[in-house]
């Protein structure tokens, strides 16, 4: 759904949301195998980790494309200067985190808190745009602790577009309780509010406003997009990435074939040459696709086999030419 005045975002029509210590360069190089069209997140990345960390944190393939880069910050010019890095390095969205609500975020001054700060938010959004051409975004939260009246949220988003000049809005249809709750329990325990998501992009039509939340299947995401422009989804696609083989045909209307889950896991195959010649453990690499055949016989032994040998010294292609074998029954 967007309407005529909206800047068109055209890969926000479906997103994997940024998961820290799952949606890894490994991880995304796998989902994009899934799918063409879907927009792929980076974990969120700190910028003093960025600008002072001795890791190249900003690495990526370029078959990883649209890839976005989800910033934590609060200070605009180290912000800014992230930002101008990573559009140098060819990413093509730069996204600030103003959602996640672990404690050791909130210590670090970003995350949800910044929803409490809607004017600073607008100064590291003004001071990124500022600063490259890419679309800056912004993810966040329908509110914090007992901040939680719509009237609120309408004031954040209408600060941060006007002031700040972000025209695109990832919003978590749950409130974030900044203490007493455990960033698992974040993510479960505060209700759903998908109709207070939709009325944003109604009081707002000029932004493009995408939804992130408990959303499970394709047919969710459909009845999603009737109301907004963009689904963001978040566990279900690690936990269960065979769903992104049918994004493409399902969400984008392309009329290819989807990819045969079992041939994805073979193209994966010189990647992990390639990786494991540059140090990488296999383990690290095959762990995000323990999921991947969900109620397809041999699922389990696939899993088993990954689960006791991806981590053990040596282990190379063959545990998961070994492993697919238990699925599609072929050998060698």
């Amino acid at each position: 759904m967007n309407s005529d005045n909206a800047v068109n975002y055209p890969s926000h029509r479906f997103s994997v949301a940024p998961m820290l210590d799952w949606t890894d360069r490994h991880c995304r190089y796998f989902h994009r195998l899934l799918s063409g069209q879907t927009l792929l997140y980076t974990e969120m990345i700190t910028t003093g980790a960025i600008l002072f960390g001795k890791g190249n944190y900003l690495a990526y393939s370029q078959e990883e494309q649209p890839v976005a880069l989800q910033l934590g910050g609060s200070d605009p010019q180290a912000l800014a200067e992230c930002a101008k890095r990573a559009e140098d390095l060819g990413y093509s969205e730069v996204n600030l985190n103003a959602g996640c609500p672990s404690d050791r975020v909130q210590n670090g001054r970003f995350g949800a808190c910044l929803m409490a700060e809607p004017e600073l938010v607008a100064d590291c959004v003004k001071a990124m745009k500022s600063a490259v051409s890419i679309p800056v975004t912004v993810k966040t939260r329908i509110g914090i602790d007992d901040s939680d009246s719509y009237a609120f949220l309408q004031r954040f988003i209408q600060l941060v577009s006007e002031q700040g000049g972000c025209d695109n809005f990832t919003l978590h249809a749950r409130k974030a309780w900044l203490s007493g709750l455990s960033p698992k329990e974040n993510r479960e325990i505060p209700p759903l509010d998908y109709s207070r998501v939709y009325q944003v992009k109604q009081d707002f039509p000029h932004l493009t406003v995408a939804i992130n939340g408990g959303i499970k299947t394709l047919d969710e995401a459909k009845q999603h997009l009737q109301h907004v422009d963009g689904v963001m989804m978040g566990r279900e696609a690690y936990q269960n990435p065979g769903i992104l083989a049918d994004v493409d045909r399902e969400l984008f209307g392309l009329q290819s074939p989807a990819p045969d889950v079992a041939a994805v896991i073979e193209a994966m195959y010189p990647y992990i040459e390639r990786e494991l010649s540059q140090g990488t453990y296999l383990g690290h690499i095959t762990r995000h696709m323990l999921g991947i055949f969900q109620g397809i016989p041999g699922a389990r032994q696939f899993r088993r086999h990954l689960s006791e040998n991806a981590h053990k010294a040596g282990a190379d292609v063959e545990v998961l030419r070994q492993a697919l074998a238990f699925v599609t029954g072929k050998n060698g």
